[in-house]
C-alpha cells in the first residue's frame, strides 16, 4: 500500500530528547536507539557503538506524521509538484508517509496509471507514498472504476476528491464494491448546485466583499447523505476536509449510531475564518472555503474529543501565475506539508487551545488507522518513523524556504514556533536540518 525509494536503513541514537508517544503512553526524557531502521532500545545512556548520534537536548521526539490528503500533481502537472519534490516537502514537514489523491491528468482510474505511479515512487519518493484510486472513471461520476483491480495494484483507498459523487445510487454501489476490496472510500462532500460559482463562505464577509457565497449547507447536506448511505450499507467511509459546524454535528450523530466513519480537518480550517479573506490574498482561497468562527470552534472541538481523528494538509500546489490574479479568478488550493505542524503548534498548542499530545496523535496514529496503515510508534521492535522537533525555535515562512515546487502558502510572511530538525521515515533519515 505504501511505496518509497529503496535505500539502506540507518543506525542512529537520539540522545536526551523528551520522547512523547501518546498511543504508547510514553512521555520521558530518554535515549532512543535505532539499529538498521528498527527501534532497538529505549533508555538512559544507551551505547552508540559507532551509530550516528543526534543530540536531542531541549528537543521533542515523537512518532512521525502521516498525511492522508496530498496532491502530488503527477501525472499531468509536474510543473506544480512531482513525486520527488512533494515527498521532499513531506519529509521537511515531519511526515513519514503521505497519501496522494487521484485527481490528476489522467486520473488514477486504472491499474495502468496506478502501476506507473507505484514504479515512480519506488525510484523517487523520499518518504513512502500511498495512492488512492478514483471512485469513478475519469472522476466523471457516471461509471465506477474497477476497484478490485485497483486494490490489487496497490490502491490505498478510493476517492473522487475535487468533485463529489453526485448520484446517490452510484455512491451506494461504490460502497458495495469497495467492501470487497477492504479499502475505504474517502469522500469529497459538496452539493454543486448550492456551491456553484461560490468564491468564499456565504456569510456577512462575502456580502460585504461582494463575492458569491459557498454556503456551509452545500457541504453538510452531502455529508448527511453519505453518512446515511454508509449506515445503510454497513460500510466505512472517510470524510475529507470538513469545514462546517453542521458537518461535525452530523458526523458525531452518525458515530453515536454506530456508523464507521472517520474524518479529517486541515490546519487552515482550524486556524482561520472567513475574516482572513478581507486581505483578498488568493492564497486564502480553498475548497471548502474558510468559514465562520462557529464552524472553526466546532472543528476544534471535534478534533479534541476524537470525533475528527485526523489532521490533513490538503497540500494543493499551484503555479505562481495561477495564484497571482485577483481573488475571484484564482484556483482553489493552498500548500501545507512543510508548515502543518508549526502552524497548529503556534496557533493552537501554545495558546492552550489543543493539548500537544492530541495534536501529535491526530497527525500520526489517527490518519494511519483511518486507512488501515500501521501507525508510527516509539517502541522496541517498531520501524523507526520519528520526528525530532524544536518547540522553542521561531522561523519566518518565506518562499525560498520551501522544498515544494509551489509557494501558494497561506502562511507567507508569518512567524511560526517549532521547527522540524529530523525526520526518519521507514527506518531511513529522510530529512535533517
Amino acid at each position: 500500500m505504501l511505496v518509497g525509494k529503496s535505500a539502506p536503513k540507518d543506525d542512529l541514537v537520539v540522545r536526551g530528547a523528551r520522547v512523547v508517544d501518546p498511543t504508547e503512553g510514553l512521555d520521558a526524557t530518554i535515549d532512543v536507539r535505532v539499529d538498521g531502521g528498527t527501534i532497538s532500545q529505549l533508555g538512559a545512556d544507551l551505547p552508540a557503538n559507532g551509530h550516528r548520534v543526534v543530540d536531542g537536548t531541549g528537543l521533542l521526539l515523537a512518532p512521525a506524521f502521516v498525511d492522508p490528503h496530498v496532491h502530488l500533481r503527477t501525472p499531468g502537472r509536474e510543473d506544480e509538484e512531482n513525486l520527488a519534490s512533494g515527498t521532499r516537502a513531506a519529509a521537511a514537514g515531519g511526515f513519514c508517509a503521505i497519501l496522494a489523491m487521484p485527481n490528476t491528468d489522467p486520473a488514477v482510474d486504472s491499474a495502468a496509471v496506478l502501476g506507473a505511479l507505484v514504479e515512480s515512487a519506488r525510484a523517487e519518493a523520499e518518504v513512502p507514498v500511498g495512492f488512492l484510486g478514483a471512485i469513478t472513471k475519469r472522476q466523471a461520476g457516471s461509471e465506477l472504476t474497477e476497484m478490485a483491480e485497483l486494490a490489487d495494484a496497490g490502491a490505498a483507498g478510493f476517492s473522487d476528491d475535487g468533485v463529489p459523487v453526485l448520484s446517490a445510487g452510484l455512491m451506494r454501489r461504490a460502497l458495495q464494491y469497495a467492501s470487497v476490496t477492504g479499502r475505504r472510500l474517502a469522500l469529497h462532500c459538496e452539493e454543486p448546485s448550492l456551491s456553484r460559482g461560490g468564491q468564499m463562505h456565504e456569510g456577512a464577509v462575502s456580502a460585504e466583499l461582494g463575492f458569491a457565497g459557498y454556503p456551509s449547507v452545500a457541504e453538510s447536506l452531502m455529508v448527511e447523505r453519505d453518512l446515511a448511505l454508509a449506515d445503510y450499507e454497513g460500510q466505512p467511509i472517510h470524510l475529507l476536509h470538513l469545514s462546517a459546524r453542521e458537518s461535525v454535528e452530523a458526523l458525531c450523530a452518525a458515530q453515536a449510531r454506530g456508523v464507521e466513519a472517520t474524518a479529517e480537518v486541515t490546519p487552515h480550517h482550524l486556524c482561520l475564518t472567513d475574516e482572513a479573506v478581507r486581505t483578498l490574498d488568493p492564497n486564502l482561497k480553498m475548497n471548502p472555503p474558510l468559514r465562520a468562527e462557529a464552524d472553526r470552534g466546532a472543528l476544534l472541538e471535534g478534533l479534541r474529543n476524537g470525533n475528527i481523528s485526523s489532521i490533513a494538509s490538503d497540500h494543493a500546489p499551484h503555479a505562481r501565475h495561477e495564484k497571482e490574479v485577483p481573488f475571484e479568478a484564482a484556483p482553489f488550493g493552498v500548500t501545507g506539508l512543510e508548515t502543518a505542524f508549526a502552524a497548529l503548534y503556534t496557533n493552537l498548542v501554545e495558546p492552550g487551545l489543543l493539548p500537544l499530545e492530541t495534536l501529535l496523535e491526530r497527525m500520526s496514529a489517527g490518519p494511519a488507522l483511518a486507512y488501515g496503515i500501521d501507525p508510527p510508534r516509539i517502541a522496541v521492535g517498531a520501524t523507526a518513523n520519528l520526528v525530532l522537533l524544536d518547540p522553542n525555535a521561531s522561523w519566518r515562512v518565506k518562499e525560498e524556504g520551501f522544498h515544494s515546487r509551489s509557494v501558494n502558502s497561506w502562511l507567507l510572511g508569518q512567524t511560526l514556533r517549532s521547527k522540524i530538525r529530523l525526520t526518519v521515515a521507514a527506518g531511513r533519515v529522510a530529512f535533517a536540518a
